[in-house]
């Protein structure tokens, strides 16, 4: 299994409980400390990880890792993880860069991780992919303009993949998380108050269910998606979010 962003937060814990089933783990990042953490938090489950440096804005090395991966370990599950934030602020405040740098990581990058992957998983007939959106996909979010028009565009785009793909044997799902406490979100927590802790706990008594996501709360669903328990699921969009979205 090949996962970006894999060297904290979500992709960590991902390609933690898929070793935990006994997954071979491609761990990837442009943080290679941060990889190195995942792989020897691997060390002692039923599987294994190797550590690959990535930065996947660069198609032409994203699709030539995928494609070692494939030789010599095959090509199961993708999982499109990496992804990032931006400053809390109006859609009219914010900058040209920032919208550029925000749309090459989560939309170019997850465009390079499926555009990669799906010759390998087309040509052996099978494969999963799951890629992840964010519920600010589905109801958008104030003051992350940019980051809600990103993750809308994963969430119609993994659909897309989906209609192509499924007749040659390949799914493509997306996981779609509320605020999970992972290092991401913990910019949030810094950009919307002096007290980040106060920020989190003001945010968490939105959730019906009384708290923030925690990254075994998408980590577990994701692995789910990616098993074969799933062979009937493709094009789907699940929301994991506490109930945010129906409060």
């Amino acid at each position: 299994m090949f996962v970006t962003g894999a060297g904290s937060g979500l992709g960590r814990r991902i390609s933690y409980r898929a070793a935990e089933e006994g997954a071979t783990v491609i761990v990837t990042d442009v943080d290679s400390e941060g990889g190195a953490g995942t792989v020897e938090l691997i060390e002692g489950t039923p599987g294994d990880a190797v550590f690959h440096e990535l930065d996947v804005t660069d198609g032409a090395a994203f699709h030539d890792l995928v494609g070692a991966v494939a030789e010599e370990h095959g090509l199961d599950g993708v999982v499109n993880n990496a992804g990032i934030a931006h400053r809390a602020a109006d859609t009219e405040e914010l900058e040209e860069g920032e919208l550029e740098t925000v749309l090459d990581v989560n939309v170019r990058g997850v465009w390079n991780g499926c555009h990669a992957a799906l010759p390998h998983m087309k040509a052996q007939g099978s494969g999963s992919i799951v890629n992840v959106a964010s519920l600010a996909g589905f109801i958008g979010m104030p003051k992350q303009s940019i980051y809600s028009l990103t993750k809308g565009a994963v969430l119609n785009f993994t659909r897309a993949v989906a209609a192509e793909a499924g007749r040659e044997g390949v799914r493509a799902n997306a996981v779609c998380p509320g605020i999970v406490d992972t290092p991401l979100a913990r910019q949030a927590f810094d950009a919307y108050g002096d007290d980040p802790e106060a920020v989190k706990e003001r945010m968490a008594r939105q959730y019906p269910l009384g708290r923030l996501g925690e990254p075994d709360d998408v980590a577990k669903p994701a692995v789910f998606l990616l098993s074969d328990d799933a062979s009937w699921i493709t094009g789907h969009g699940l929301v994991i979010d506490g109930g945010y979205s129906i409060s």
